[in-house]
């Protein structure tokens, strides 16, 4: 039987980031209208609990021998990152705009690339190492130190950064070693368990207009993770975290089609050096496979 190439790897991991990232960004969308409603603990357990009802049907029967791992420890920190890189996101969309929250979180491709080089052993050749560096320009050229966007609010993203980075990390050195649905499970049992804490104090009866909106963030909370686990899983994560500087770009069409928050210059600018140094990495990285 043939073996899939590096080449296929690269592209299919590439294309499962996109995906993820569009659906995060989505579901953030959605979060921030039911936030600005609802107490957040509430909205968080439900992205969780949803994605742990889901993952249950699609498995069934076969839901016990998926929840046998060789790495509880690894899983259970994987899962805390998770459900922090979550919280500290969710939080933070009440006080700081979709995009401007979004750009703040996204310079977690820098600490997944030096991560994955310190932690994992992977190669930071100059390729990657310049993507990452222009997409950080791009973001910083969205945010624009200084003007107004870093509040003490903003630490909420920058911890949402770390966590996400953690979780990549963890996610990538499990690897392909365990089903993907393994870690989905265990990261959904740990958010419903902890966020669910809090509901006694928290709880708000849900208004029947917005339930299919909490619906929706399950799905698309179930589909990023699902996208983003087997991304890191099947290419180096140094090689796939540039393209997630693709959610200033989705955040940013979000806040127009749902909020009317329309980008000044500068984001626009910012969004086109992101996307160019997102293709730089992976039209280099595809061609040095199809050397290989």
């Amino acid at each position: 039987m043939r073996q899939p190439s590096s080449l296929s790897h690269v592209t299919r991991g590439v294309a499962l980031m996109i995906l993820a990232i569009f659906l995060f960004t989505a579901m953030d969308a959605t979060a921030k209208g039911l936030i600005e409603r609802y107490p957040a603990p509430q909205v968080i357990w439900v992205r969780f609990i949803g994605q742990l009802l889901l993952v249950i049907v699609i498995l069934r029967q076969h839901l016990g021998p998926m929840l046998r791992t060789r790495f509880p420890v690894l899983h259970f920190w994987r899962s805390a990152s998770q459900f922090g890189a979550t919280t500290f996101f969710f939080l933070s969309l009440p006080h700081i705009g979709l995009a401007e929250a979004t750009a703040i979180a996204d310079i977690n491709p820098v600490l997944i690339t030096l991560g994955a080089a310190l932690f994992l052993g992977e190669r930071l050749g100059p390729r990657r190492v310049a993507g990452v560096v222009a997409a950080l320009i791009g973001a910083l050229i969205v945010i624009r130190p200084g003007a107004g966007v870093f509040t003490w609010w903003a630490l909420l993203p920058l911890c949402c950064a770390l966590s996400y980075a953690a979780s990549a990390l963890l996610t990538r050195k499990i690897g392909a070693q365990e089903s993907v649905w393994a870690s989905m499970v265990y990261a959904a049992l740990f958010g419903s368990i902890v966020a669910g804490a809090a509901l006694p104090f928290v709880w708000q009866p849900i208004l029947t207009a917005d339930l299919w909106r909490f619906g929706l963030i399950a799905c698309l909370g179930t589909g990023a993770q699902l996208c983003i686990i087997r991304s890191f899983s099947i290419t180096e994560a140094s090689i796939v975290a540039p393209f997630a500087y693709l959610g200033i770009v989705f955040a940013t069409f979000w806040g127009i089609a749902l909020y009317d928050q329309w980008p000044d210059r500068w984001t626009v600018i910012g969004a086109l050096v992101i996307v160019g140094a997102g293709l730089y990495v992976w039209q280099r990285e595809t061609r040095a496979a199809r050397s290989a």
